[in-house]
């Protein structure tokens, strides 16, 4: 199947190719990108020198949707809602890893927490799959435009939703604190918080109570719940690695329930899922331990002295965290197993 990339120049971009490049099923013939039309692509990441030979182009829907039958957005909040409908019309399937513009179905949350941009019309939005593979499979294999989800949403909802379900936990009381590399950022653009100089011997929080995560996290477990839920959502602590997310919540149980017990419940949950991994007993994960890979690790301790229930789920912010959970939606969406181009190793040390 041929695919394209629009948003060429990007960390998630380069590892949608890195990822692809060695897929059975696929082959990126296009890589779009508006600010290095023109330019071979080894000359931006010169370690594809004699790897990967394509010149990145301008945008031209119409001929784009000739030659490609799906295109990954890999670009900046706020782009990929001016293009994906008129290529869906077109018979291409989108998948979008760049922001709330599909994710959100509240028009006034996206435009609160996304610049105040007006939302795409509806009727896109109802067309639009949450392509979180744990939870919605099914409907990921009939998706015509999928909303890939964000990095901070997939290790926190991954590790909240077996509690919520069973209706475990205090539904009030949920509390993430959430930890990310310098990555996250993105490679265009960059802020000052990311310079070397700011963030060396150093580590920040950011965003506090407006970070555009919240509504998509409330969003995904309040359907997963049946209830309306509200977290406190202490948001992105910049800790100086590149990769990795850590996600720790805590929520108060309702009941007395021993870590084994919660283990074992979580190990059933995620049985058929396989890119989650949850940890034995008195051991947690690291963001070291998932490094380049798509999986998501959860560890669980359940404090029999205060009632509360700690979970610790760590993810490859680049990988399951964007571009290699969208090659698991696409594999998911072209009926090939999910695992395909995706069983690499974690990078250890």
């Amino acid at each position: 199947m041929d695919v394209a990339i629009i948003g060429g120049t990007g960390y998630g971009a380069v590892e949608l190719i890195r990822f692809l490049h060695n897929h059975p099923h696929v082959h990126v013939t296009k890589i779009i990108s508006h600010s290095n039309s023109g330019t071979d692509l080894a000359e931006v990441y010169p370690h594809l020198v004699d790897i990967i030979d394509l010149e990145m182009i301008a945008l031209d829907i119409g001929d784009l949707a000739k030659e490609v039958e799906l295109v990954f957005f890999a670009t900046p909040s706020n782009v990929s809602k001016h293009y994906i409908p008129a290529l869906v019309d077109q018979g291409v399937r989108c998948i979008d890893l760049s922001g709330g513009d599909f994710r959100l179905r509240d028009g006034e949350k996206y435009q609160a927490y996304y610049g105040g941009e007006e939302m795409v019309s509806q009727s896109y939005i109802n067309q639009a799959v949450y392509g979180l593979p744990e939870l919605n499979k099914e409907q990921i294999k009939q998706a015509s435009i999928l909303a890939n989800p964000g990095c901070f949403p997939t290790a926190t909802t991954l590790g909240l939703i077996p509690v919520l379900e069973k209706d475990l936990v205090e539904r009030k009381s949920i509390i993430i604190d959430a930890k990310t590399g310098t990555s996250g950022a993105g490679r265009g653009g960059l802020s000052l918080n990311v310079h070397f100089s700011e963030m060396n011997e150093n580590f920040k929080a950011y965003q506090l109570g407006v970070h555009k995560h919240i509504p998509e996290i409330e969003q995904v477990l309040t359907a997963r719940a049946n209830e309306d839920i509200q977290v406190t959502f202490t948001p992105p602590h910049i800790v100086p690695m590149t990769r990795g997310i850590m996600s720790t919540m805590y929520v108060d149980l309702k009941d007395s329930q021993s870590t084994g017990q919660l283990i074992a419940m979580y190990e059933d949950y995620y049985k058929n899922d396989p890119f989650v991994r949850i940890r034995k007993e008195g051991i947690i994960p690291s963001t070291r331990e998932v490094y380049g890979s798509n999986y998501c690790d959860i560890g669980l301790y359940a404090d029999q002295r205060t009632g509360k229930l700690i979970i610790v789920s760590v993810i490859d912010n680049l990988v399951k965290g964007a571009s290699g959970q969208a090659i698991q939606n696409m594999n998911i969406m072209c009926g090939w197993d999910e695992t395909t181009g995706l069983n690499q190793l974690p990078i250890y040390p």
